[in-house]
């Protein structure tokens, strides 16, 4: 199992934990700060996802004028494995 602690820039959420198993699958993502609700149903929809995928799909939304947002955040934290 990998964990990964990521601090967010530019976001409400401050901080994003996310868990991966063995085969790179994301079992457990929890934000700190953010809309509750809607960041509750993405960790919902990726859970079992490959952190790949996750990656692929999430990287480059923005939030409104912002240059990124907590979906993007979540894409380079599971960039951040790479480093």
């Amino acid at each position: 199992m990998k964990t990964i602690n990521f601090t967010t820039k530019g976001t409400c959420c401050r901080q994003i934990l996310i868990e991966l198993d063995d085969a790179n699958r994301v079992m457990n993502v929890k934000f700190n700060g953010g809309c509750n609700g809607n960041l509750k149903g993405i960790a919902a929809l990726i859970t079992g996802m490959d952190a790949d995928e996750v990656r692929k799909r999430l990287a480059g939304i923005k939030c409104g004028m912002k240059e990124t947002s907590c979906p993007d955040q979540l894409a380079k934290a599971l960039e951040s494995l790479d480093d």
